[in-house]
């Protein structure tokens, strides 16, 4: 009986590992009535897969570019990318784990979540940066976008946004959510839009530094924090068993978000 128990409990934590955790976000995805495609944006030898979601629309629309957390390319983060086409955006998502999994798989071809975030911390922060680059590059020669290109990540995601608007000056905006700032600002120059959670002070102890650093070069970086939020609001906002205070930052963030990418 023990045992039986013990199998059943691990088949749990197994699960939820591997995503199923994210159920809610994958049958948000299904149910979808936007055009949802994989695309391969391949650059020297790298092939990296990424997520498109279009909106429907007569007109061209900007590109939002979304980096994930540290566990990959999720659900949960296509699903974000097929909320903002439902905003009437076109979100490209990449998986920055391309080719990093067994046999030369993406994130949804890792064991568990575990082993992609241990994939995630190997890699080389120059090899994200031309990724990113290409992925961008992609972006903006879509034929049915409008030839702007925003960048927006979460987490992991968050800090690798912050560290590309120093790296890629072209682009229309920056969007953090709960990333740390990068050591060196001076290639900013895209303003960068900042969300944090109140119960979030690993993160939240950069921000002074981060605010003074990018004022006295003059660069736009507007943060705000949401109180009593947590780290990883936006997702764990959505999920069914979301706290009373993340689903309303998540929502607060999502509406400032939206106002902010009409800016664009």
């Amino acid at each position: 009986m023990l045992r039986i128990v013990f199998l059943r409990a691990t088949l749990l934590l197994l699960l939820l590992a591997t995503g199923a955790a994210q159920d809610w976000a994958r049958s948000a995805l299904e149910k979808s009535p936007r055009h949802q495609e994989w695309v391969q944006v391949k650059h020297g030898d790298r092939v990296v897969h990424a997520f498109v979601v279009y909106p429907e629309v007569k007109d061209k629309r900007p590109v939002v570019v979304v980096i994930h957390e540290n566990q990959g390319l999720t659900d949960w983060v296509r699903s974000v990318a097929d909320q903002l086409a439902a905003a009437g955006y076109i979100a490209i998502a990449p998986d920055l784990l391309s080719g990093m999994a067994p046999n030369g798989g993406k994130t949804a071809d890792f064991a568990d979540a575990s082993s992609a975030r241990e994939a995630i911390y190997k890699l080389n922060p120059e090899s994200v940066t031309a990724d990113l680059n290409a992925v961008t590059d992609r972006a903006r020669k879509l034929p049915a976008g409008n030839g702007k290109v925003a960048v927006a990540g979460f987490c992991w995601g968050g800090a690798q946004t912050f560290r590309f608007a120093s790296n890629r000056r072209d682009l229309a905006a920056a969007f953090v959510f709960y990333g740390t700032g990068p050591e060196d600002i001076s290639g900013i120059n895209a303003p960068v839009y900042a969300f944090y959670g109140g119960d979030d002070a690993r993160v939240n102890a950069t921000i002074p530094k981060t605010t003074e650093q990018m004022s006295k070069a003059g660069k736009k970086y507007e943060p705000v924090t949401y109180e009593g939020a947590g780290h990883g609001f936006m997702r764990s906002g959505e999920a069914p068993d979301a706290s009373e205070t993340n689903r309303k930052a998540r929502q607060q963030a999502w509406q400032r978000w939206l106002e902010l990418l009409k800016r664009m």
